[in-house]
């Protein structure tokens, strides 16, 4: 049974923004006017911003945010088989504290979100940037999906965000191949997926999307070099759309997914590599020009090598770049 508390927090969300009377609520949730200014106070406490307006009630203002476990859970879609919510201020890294938590036993659909990250990580080994702003959060799933099929859920991964940030920011994201989401020729999200292996079935024991969206992010919170090629949703710094919130709707529509993880036909749509040169560079390997083509029906990314052969990636990291000049 949900707390006055919580049950008045589920009331002010699904009207962000706009003013609550204080009697109205009360009838609602069934309580007196002096439980739902209680209630009211213990959320401000927790850091949401309310507005207590005599004769027209409670405002919750738009894109407040507060990280608790109970304000992303009141952020979930009903019926949502979301199994643990991990909420931390601050955490070395939400993958790292996800994949922890995985080999303790967490179930299915454990979400682990934060607020600020001090060691993100990112694709290759590099550090990934957290600034302030931002909503980091990984997902534990434990889906009945051989190892070479885990690629399915990085691409579905960026479809749950294409789809969380329409619905809630109203904006449309591309998508560059293999995990990063752009918005006006810039990124605003990086994906790292990270599993484990059962080494005598071939089967994923869990597999781990890490998700970083700049939110409302500053440009001056970038450094120099990133601010070149990063930007956030709000770049003002004053988003409509909390931070929890976003990050529910996200993982809720991920969950969704799975196990299926039917996303080709709109990672497709939304992916604007095809078509572009691009410079090619994988593990062991020096880079390469070569020019995109499709993605293929296992969501790799077919290319034209210099020689003139065709070849599909399954990972790596790519750049795109000018058309070579004819000579």
């Amino acid at each position: 049974m949900k707390s006055t508390k919580e049950a008045l927090l589920e009331e002010l969300l699904a009207h962000p923004g706009e003013d609550c009377s204080g009697q109205v609520l009360a009838q609602r949730l069934g309580i007196s006017r002096a439980a739902v200014n209680k209630g009211a106070a213990a959320l401000k406490e927790e850091g949401w911003q309310i507005t207590a307006l005599p004769r027209r009630g409670y405002r919750l203002e738009a894109g407040s945010d507060a990280l608790t476990p109970q304000a992303v859970e009141a952020c979930f879609p009903e019926g949502s088989p979301f199994a643990r919510v991990v909420v931390l201020r601050e955490v070395d890294s939400t993958n790292e504290e996800a994949k922890r938590l995985a080999a303790q036993g967490a179930p299915h659909g454990t979400l682990v979100i934060a607020g600020a990250q001090t060691a993100g990580k990112g694709r290759r080994g590099r550090r990934f940037e957290s600034p302030p702003g931002g909503v980091y959060f990984s997902l534990i799933l434990r889906p009945a999906l051989a190892a070479s099929q885990a690629v399915a859920v990085t691409g579905s991964a960026a479809v749950a965000v294409r789809r969380g940030v329409q619905a809630l920011c109203g904006k449309e994201l591309a998508i560059k191949w293999v995990n990063d989401l752009y918005y006006q020729g810039k990124k605003v999200c990086g994906i790292l997926t990270e599993a484990a292996t059962n080494f005598e079935t071939g089967q994923l024991d869990y597999v781990i999307p890490g998700i970083g969206i700049n939110v409302f992010t500053r440009p001056q919170e970038f450094g120099p070099e990133v601010s070149r090629v990063a930007t956030s949703l709000y770049p003002s710094g004053h988003s409509p759309v909390g931070r929890v919130a976003l990050a529910a709707a996200v993982a809720a529509r991920l969950l969704e997914m799975c196990p299926s993880f039917d996303y080709l036909e709109e990672y497709r749509a939304a992916c604007f590599v095809p078509g572009h040169w691009v410079t090619v560079q994988a593990a062991g390997q020096e880079p390469y020009t070569a020019q995109a083509l499709e993605i293929d029906d296992q969501g790799r990314l077919v290319v034209r090598l210099p020689g003139g052969g065709v070849t599909a990636l399954s990972y790596g990291e790519i750049s795109i770049r000018p058309a070579p000049l004819e000579p």
